[in-house]
């Protein structure tokens, strides 16, 4: 199953089209379908949405087929299996995906949205209210649910969207796409609203990320490797979303049950992902008691403790059943590590104490600080967004799990007199 060959997936032209020409011409068909989805009323973009779902639901066969090929191939070049979570699909989760789409359906519009406005002194009626992005590129690695989850909040605030995922996942990705194009046009909207670029070259990213003027923004969403790339590279206006060394902090005061029962789902819920633990911070004053305690707990849910840690391991987002080891000394010096090590993800504090709580959650520097709760729920549905497009580190526009408004911008209107007009003095 060939990307350029395939006719559902938005990259119609023949293996034989110049590359950078094939990205930009699929980034102009999305610049003409983004004006049709940019104006549809909530719904018609939520019958879209029903109608997505249903067909990923009635095209299972063939998605499932497609991922056990993408699964194969990557066993076979030695996949770690933590990877290989990231990539496999089941029947459990093609509903999941669907629901998604379902759930998207359910949530406020954003568009149209007045943020605020009034009436001046001369009479003029202003409102500042959002409006699609336009065209979105998204650039990501192995999940195929990210396809899907894209596609599904592009088109509720009015995008349209370009995928560029990774060649690993790339039959999966097509299958699902094809499903998704298929029910817009069963909806008579532009199919061209969801498209795959090919991911067999990686000079697809840099086509896509430097499309400016055809491109209004894009989303890399991956490792450190990926996300570093498209922001150093990219002339197209970029949302940093998080690589995730994310910490839990026991503290003096924690209640070590509580504590034990947060770290193993922080680590080991989905050791994949963003917002999984990947460093335990315990205080020194209840280091005898707690460390063993928890380093035990830990082993005994088959995750690696590194007791030792080298400064890249202080650093690492391993995405995998590991996790650094550190004992500070009090609440300053938690925050203190946590600032120079973290990403600006997710930390955790785990106690009893009010104030040490409220001194972390101001000191830290995270798009999210949990207070004796699981760094699991930085998530975009678990904070009732519905599906998420990413969970951004950055400070500009986005910071944390990203939603539907996220991914719209903003339009002032300016209302004057029908009868009189209104000019500017002097």
């Amino acid at each position: 199953m060939s990307i350029e060959a395939s006719p559902n997936t938005g990259t119609e032209a023949p293996p034989t089209t110049d590359l950078r020409e094939q990205v930009h011409d699929a980034a102009r068909r999305a610049r003409v379908a983004s004006r049709t989805v940019g104006t549809l009323n909530t719904v018609t973009k939520n019958r879209a949405l029903h109608a997505a779902a249903d067909s990923v639901l009635a095209h299972v066969d063939q998605i499932l087929a497609a991922n056990a090929e993408d699964l194969d191939a990557a066993r076979a070049s030695g996949t770690p299996e933590a990877m290989l979570d990231r990539l496999a699909l089941s029947p459990q989760r093609v509903d999941g995906i669907a629901a998604g789409l379902r759930q998207v359906a359910s949530l406020p519009d954003p568009v149209g949205e007045v943020l605020r406005g009034s009436t001046l002194p001369n009479g003029l009626q202003i409102r500042q209210q959002r409006v699609p992005l336009g065209v979105v590129g998204m650039v990501y690695e192995g999940r195929p649910n990210v396809t899907v989850d894209a596609f599904g909040l592009t088109l509720k605030s009015g995008n349209a969207v370009l995928l560029r995922g990774s060649s690993s996942a790339a039959r999966s990705n097509e299958a699902l796409v094809a499903a998704l194009r298929s029910a817009l046009v069963a909806e008579d909207l532009p199919a061209d609203a969801v498209q795959l670029l090919p991911s067999e070259d990686r000079a697809s990213v840099t086509h896509l990320i430097q499309a400016r003027g055809l491109v209004d923004v894009v989303i890399p969403r991956g490792g450190a490797g990926l996300i570093d790339a498209v922001v150093r590279d990219a002339t197209v206006p970029t949302i940093e979303t998080g690589v995730g060394n994310c910490h839990v902090y026991v503290h003096a005061a924690a209640d070590l049950d509580v504590a034990e029962r947060i770290l193993l789902n922080s680590k080991t819920r989905r050791p994949s992902v963003c917002n999984a633990a990947e460093s335990l911070l315990i205080d020194a004053a209840v280091a005898d008691e707690a460390l063993p305690r928890l380093v035990g707990a830990l082993q005994d849910a088959g995750v690696t403790v590194h007791l030792d840690p080298t400064e890249d391991e202080l650093r690492a987002e391993f995405l995998s059943m590991d996790i650094a080891l550190a004992v500070v000394d009090g609440v300053e010096a938690a925050i203190a590590h946590v600032n120079e090590y973290g990403t600006g993800h997710t930390e955790a504090i785990v106690t009893t104490d009010l104030a040490a709580a409220q001194r972390f959650t101001e000191g830290v520097d995270a798009a999210a600080v949990m207070v004796n709760a699981s760094t699991s729920f930085t998530d975009g549905e678990q904070f009732g967004f519905g599906a998420e497009i990413g969970i951004s580190t950055q400070k500009l526009h986005a910071r944390g799990p990203m939603g539907l408004p996220e991914l719209t911008s903003t339009k002032w209107i300016v209302w004057g007199s029908p009868l009189t007009g209104h000019v500017r003095s002097a």
